[in-house]
């Protein structure tokens, strides 16, 4: 009987801590957006000028500003390294709130919402050292929150993520430590 006591005040205590997890989240300053409505998660350093080749179009706004932190995964195809998928989380205030993942796809770890873009052809600024900066169109998108609108992504200030260099050996991957800014448009 004791073993269930303890476990009814455990289970009590999470649920109470969870309860001001949430209320402080949910009290935090800014506030994440309801459907709709924009965030700009701005980074410690905003963006440097973006280039013309990789500019979104008129009629179109920024709705976030989110750096992402994670790897790109290249596999060894005919003796050549190729990209798999990029791996990524993409924070704001160091609160992930957004994963990138293959498509490539971004979700939203908040509210679910989705968008999944293809790189615009001839859309490319080469990093020294680093993948380049892209425009990319979306191509679908899910869910009425965060991405559940967007038009265009934009990879800018990219660092890292390069594939290795040399032969491989068929099925081989690895991942290649990457670090770039991601912003979000919607139309006007």
């Amino acid at each position: 009987m004791n073993h269930v006591k303890a476990i009814a005040a455990t289970l009590g205590g999470l649920a109470i801590a969870g309860a001001l997890t949430a209320c402080s989240i949910a009290d935090a300053e800014p506030k994440l957006p309801a459907p709709g409505l924009s965030i700009s998660a701005t980074p410690a350093n905003p963006p440097e000028a973006v280039p013309a080749s990789i500019d979104v179009p008129k009629g179109n706004k920024l709705i976030a500003t989110l750096p992402a932190r994670g790897v790109q995964v290249y596999q060894c195809v005919d003796k050549a390294w190729t990209l798999l998928e990029p791996d990524a989380t993409l924070t704001r205030h160091n609160d992930v709130v957004a994963l990138h993942t293959r498509g490539p796809v971004w979700v939203s770890t908040v509210d679910g919402s989705a968008v999944n873009a293809a790189a615009v052809p001839g859309a490319s600024v080469t990093r020294e050292g680093a993948i380049p900066e892209l425009l990319l169109k979306a191509a679908a998108t899910r869910g009425d929150g965060l991405f559940g609108k967007v038009t265009f992504v934009q990879r800018l200030e990219t660092k890292g993520g390069l594939a290795p260099t040399g032969t491989c050996a068929p099925g081989t991957q690895v991942s290649s430590p990457y670090e770039a800014t991601y912003t979000f448009f919607v139309a006007e």
